[in-house]
């Protein structure tokens, strides 16, 4: 495997827990955001490809960071993003900082504690909400720290939902070790057709947390200026608290935790509807929804 379009596993945009620059944000923008998920979908399945050593995934990694800065040849899988930047006059940071992350998975495969596995979202999920608010034009000290607890909880809720898959398939465990012990849960625990109550026990505190995070960044949508990025934001934020609520009553490993599309499609909808509601007084209701519980 000598490319990084040759470890893509065929994932794109629509197979993704949350939604991806759907139709409601303005098509003048999907287009950067969609050149993004392909740059960083790239990355993230090297990472994830189980044929490759860590050291061939690390160059194929730094060959996308090259083709992306210009500093190497160029990549099929990074031309769509690097023209997109060059556009909108946006530097590559946001993406290199994902392609750490990806460095991290390729080496890494247990966290020790919370405060770990909070450094690998840095790099794996916050770098996702800077670049959209970037393309959109948005004020970075108004929004980047809602959105950076808002992209935690996303990934976060992804390790959950996947934690037994990851484990079987990829022996890598997000769940933090010091909780897992605190519980009496062994790693091989995750590779069993239903969670034990101590894993169940893990998987409800984790995301309990997932929710304070999603309490953190709720004010979000009410400080974005575009509309259309306000009302994505504002369901794909409701979708997560079911999700992480979800997490503290059923088991990952043996059911799921998913609602059907339809339900959720009402969901996204109900909550985009809310928030175009409240944008003509959004500047006062900022302050206060910061205050409430999600």
């Amino acid at each position: 495997m000598t490319t990084a379009t040759e470890a893509r596993s065929g994932k794109s945009h629509r197979d993704e827990n949350f939604p991806v620059a759907s139709h409601l944000i303005h098509p003048r923008h999907r287009g950067p955001i969609l050149a993004f998920y392909t740059f960083v979908r790239a990355g993230d399945d090297v990472a994830d490809n189980g044929g490759l050593s860590p050291e061939r995934k690390i160059a194929l990694l730094d060959g996308l960071a090259a083709a992306l800065t210009g500093a190497g040849a160029p990549d099929p899988e990074a031309a769509p993003l690097k023209a997109a930047l060059a556009a909108r006059g946006l530097p590559p940071r946001h993406a290199l900082e994902l392609l750490d992350a990806f460095r991290m998975d390729a080496r890494k495969s247990r966290y020790a504690d919370f405060d770990e596995l909070m450094h690998y979202c840095r790099y794996s999920a916050m770098p996702v909400g800077r670049f959209v608010l970037d393309v959109h034009g948005e004020d970075p000290a108004a929004t980047w720290a809602a959105s950076d607890a808002i992209c935690a909880a996303l990934q976060i809720i992804n390790h959950l939902q996947d934690c037994g898959k990851d484990y079987a398939q990829l022996d890598r465990v997000y769940l933090p070790a010091d909780l897992l012990a605190t519980h009496g849960v062994e790693v091989a625990a995750l590779g069993a057709p239903r969670a034990s109550p101590g894993l169940r026990a893990v998987i409800g505190t984790l995301a309990h947390r997932c929710l304070d995070l999603l309490h953190e960044g709720r004010a979000l949508p009410d400080l974005i200026e575009d509309t259309r990025l306000s009302m994505e934001i504002a369901a794909i934020h409701r979708l997560a608290v079911l999700l992480a609520r979800g997490l503290t009553a059923r088991d990952p490993l043996s059911e799921p935790v998913h609602h059907g599309k339809a339900a959720f499609a009402l969901t996204a909808l109900a909550a985009a509807g809310a928030c175009l509601a409240r944008r003509p007084f959004r500047r006062r209701l900022a302050p206060s929804i910061r205050g409430a519980r999600p």
